[in-house]
């Protein structure tokens, strides 16, 4: 016997009623007997699924309920994605902006909810995985033209058909009122640099040059407070920086033969190179904050005030926009995050062919999303009324489903 998620009727097996869909598989619907032990399977067609991302300034907005655009908005997406059209993953990035509000809890179980239970790799992963990759091009002799792949972001197959259930777990997420406070600092701390800024003489590519630089330092850096750590006894590895840890990684990848004592000069040698620089992460942070020296010698940015209240999320907008923008069809941000990628300097679309959507361009944004439903194949429909037959009184005589 099986436990029947949706009665289709009688049983082909015993005749009685109780027959129905189990469950959805990735690329089959099972169906059953809740009386007896038949079982048949229908094979679904394969389905590439366009991947969005929605910033928090996004969902906050829908979230709260008080602007009739961002609830639009939600509603299509919603659809889409019970259309299997659409994926809307959530990220660690989502996670930890998420737990410095007051009703962080509320917030983020509604994230979940959009995201329908999708989830991207944690930052740091993807951020190693890219490294890793460029490391084995460069050491190979291959092309530093970065490669990609939904597994450096996708932990599991994410253009299948969903399963009717799905499991929450959950993550931590550290010290609310520590986090909040040092994102204050921060933001501060970025603001005061402006007036040294508007001095500098120095061009947009010797600025990019210089973040490439100071991201490579990072990583040296971070070892070397690894290292004077095991030189003082301190062994506690769970309390290392994950940063910290990124060299060590990274030289595990180098042939054996090679002796020990290079092994870390070969990895310096490659952050310094143009392998490291075409990593996506590392090239679109140092594009983007680049480019924000740019617009504050360019007058940008003036009251300390207003740019600490403007730039609050900046921190978190680029960790976003450089981890996963890459990988996705489209982008949602805030309008002056959406100024700021778009700029030539940043290239965005250009460079990685992702849309960035913002208040800019709300109507493009709208009929992308229209797009996606009216280019619904007739299998697809098929497949869906299949897989989820309570879409059936849905469907109107277009082909359009209502409601999903």
């Amino acid at each position: 016997m099986a436990l029947v998620t949706y009665i289709l009727g009688d049983c082909p097996g015993c005749g009685k009623q109780g027959f129905g869909n189990v469950d959805v598989y990735s690329t089959y619907v099972l169906r059953g007997c809740g009386g007896c032990k038949y079982k048949e399977s229908v094979q679904l067609p394969p389905i590439r699924k366009k991947i969005m991302y929605l910033d928090q300034f996004f969902l906050s907005h829908v979230f709260r309920g008080s602007d009739a655009r961002f609830v639009e908005a939600a509603r299509r997406i919603e659809k889409l994605a019970g259309l299997q059209l659409l994926l809307v993953p959530y990220s660690s990035v989502h996670e930890d902006e998420t737990h410095q509000w007051e009703q962080h809890a509320e917030l983020f179980k509604f994230i979940k909810a959009t995201s329908r239970g999708h989830q991207f790799a944690p930052a740091y992963d993807v951020e190693k995985v890219q490294l890793e990759k460029a490391f084995d091009a460069w050491l190979a002799g291959s092309p530093a033209e970065f490669v990609y792949d939904d597994r450096d972001v996708f932990h599991d197959n994410i253009h299948v058909w969903e399963g009717y259930f799905r499991i929450d777990v959950g993550r931590y997420t550290g010290d609310r009122d520590l986090i909040r406070s040092l994102k204050e600092q921060s933001i501060q701390a970025l603001v005061a640099t402006f007036d040294g800024w508007r001095q500098s003489k120095q061009t947009f590519e010797q600025d990019l040059l210089d973040e490439y630089a100071a991201a490579a330092q990072n990583y040296v850096q971070s070892f070397g407070e690894l290292v004077r750590r095991f030189r003082q006894g301190d062994f506690d590895l769970l309390n290392a920086p994950i940063i910290s840890m990124m060299m060590w990684h990274l030289s595990n990848h180098i042939p054996e033969t090679t002796p020990k004592d290079r092994h870390l000069q070969i990895v310096a040698e490659f952050l310094s190179s143009d392998h490291f620089r075409k990593t996506p992460y590392h090239d679109l942070s140092a594009r983007i904050y680049a480019s924000l020296k740019a617009m504050v010698k360019e007058g940008a940015y003036t009251n300390p005030e207003k740019a600490v209240q403007r730039l609050a999320g900046f921190f978190y907008d680029v960790k976003h926009i450089a981890t996963y923008a890459p990988y996705c069809d489209a982008f949602v941000v805030d309008q002056p995050m959406a100024g700021l990628v778009t700029r030539p300097t940043v290239a965005i679309h250009e460079r990685y062919g992702v849309n960035i959507f913002s208040l800019n361009n709300w109507d493009e944004m709208m009929t992308w999303l229209d797009r996606l439903e009216q280019g619904m194949s007739d299998d697809h429909k098929q497949a869906l009324v299949d897989a989820y037959p309570w879409l059936r009184n849905r469907r109107d005589e277009t082909g359009c489903y209502h409601g999903s």
